[in-house]
């Protein structure tokens, strides 16, 4: 069975396709093509244009073609006040809101590509002249495009692959659960991302936790150390798995010495401070990781810090290892 996706981009800068370009071992097109998933048409990937592209939307749309999954990447315009006119699909002169909407009822299933398609993400940045939105989300609020009560012809609700970008096994791994009717309504989160992704933290297997158990912290972005307590990083919080499924096989914000800014979330875009900056009161983070009541943060970070070894109090300011970790010779027995 042939698995047939269409996939529309609206506003946005088209990253989460490059990222999925990225996709290796296996590579993209080894990969859709094994899981008998087909691009009806991509705007990036496809040689069909003009005419072409516009005969295949005509043959969704009157039932000549099955369309099983309908992505978008970016966020919906919905203006200038409703009209969608901020956004023609070109050779179509209609608004590519109200082509989302016709293609979004007759799908199996609808998918949201990235944080603009599920939530608005940066192009819903305020003050969001755009009227951007998501497909079944406003920032935080159901809604969006197709509004929030939709349900694809599956049953299913818009999943929201989100990220910025999004990592391309994400993408891959969802539309190949999704072929395989394996992807049910109890696999998303609450807000409609899928669970085998969005359950992990980014802080699950950061390289500065050792940093962080000892807080031990960075006050540079050439710095070792952990970036929580001063840098803005909001792994503890963030839902993705971007350190133990790593971009390229080796990246990620994190080890690239970037604070996490928690990009698979609604709103991310508008933190209400500098993203490297972490906001305090009273010396204490305003963002705490993730089921840690106050006290125990208090209580736990002043221990931490009167056992931190000089090696990682060292090291944490520095952008090279000054101290490495002392070689001890087991004990026999």
């Amino acid at each position: 069975m042939v698995y047939n996706v269409l996939w529309l981009q609206s506003g946005g800068c088209g990253g989460c396709t490059m990222s999925m370009l990225a996709a290796e071992a296996p590579d993209l097109l080894t990969t859709l093509e094994g899981a008998g998933i087909r691009f009806l048409w991509h705007p990036s990937l496809s040689e069909a244009t003009g005419a072409e592209a516009r005969a295949i939307f005509d043959d969704i749309l009157a039932g000549r073609l099955p369309l099983d999954a309908f992505c978008v990447e970016g966020a919906l315009l919905r203006g200038p006040n409703g009209t969608g006119k901020f956004h023609i699909l070109a050779g179509t002169g209609e608004p590519a809101v109200d082509w989302a909407r016709r293609l979004a009822a007759i799908a199996r299933h609808v998918v949201a590509v990235g944080t603009c398609a599920a939530y608005g993400g940066v192009t819903a940045a305020s003050p969001n002249l755009l009227d951007a939105c998501g497909l079944a989300y406003e920032g935080f609020y159901p809604g969006g495009a197709l509004g929030a009560s939709f349900r694809s012809r599956s049953g299913l609700p818009v999943v929201n692959i989100a990220g910025c970008p999004t990592h391309p096994n994400w993408v891959t791994e969802t539309l190949m659960l999704l072929a395989a009717e394996s992807l049910s309504e109890d696999d998303l989160d609450p807000l409609g991302r899928p669970r085998f992704y969005a359950d992990h933290l980014v802080h699950h297997g950061c390289t500065r936790n050792e940093y962080y158990e000892y807080k031990a912290s960075a006050r540079e972005p050439s710095d070792l150390g952990c970036m929580m307590e001063h840098m803005g990083c909001i792994g503890t919080q963030a839902h993705a798995d971007c350190n133990t499924r790593a971009w390229n096989g080796e990246g990620s914000c994190t080890r690239g010495g970037y604070a996490c800014i928690h990009c698979t979330a609604p709103e991310f875009e508008e933190p209400g401070h500098l993203f490297l900056e972490t906001p305090k009161i009273a010396g204490i983070p305003v963002g705490l990781p993730t089921d840690m009541p106050k006290a125990w943060f208090v209580a736990l970070s002043s221990l931490a810090k009167a056992a931190t070894p000089e090696r990682l109090a060292r090291n944490a300011t520095s952008d090279h290892v000054l101290i490495p970790p002392v070689t001890r010779v087991p004990r026999r027995s």
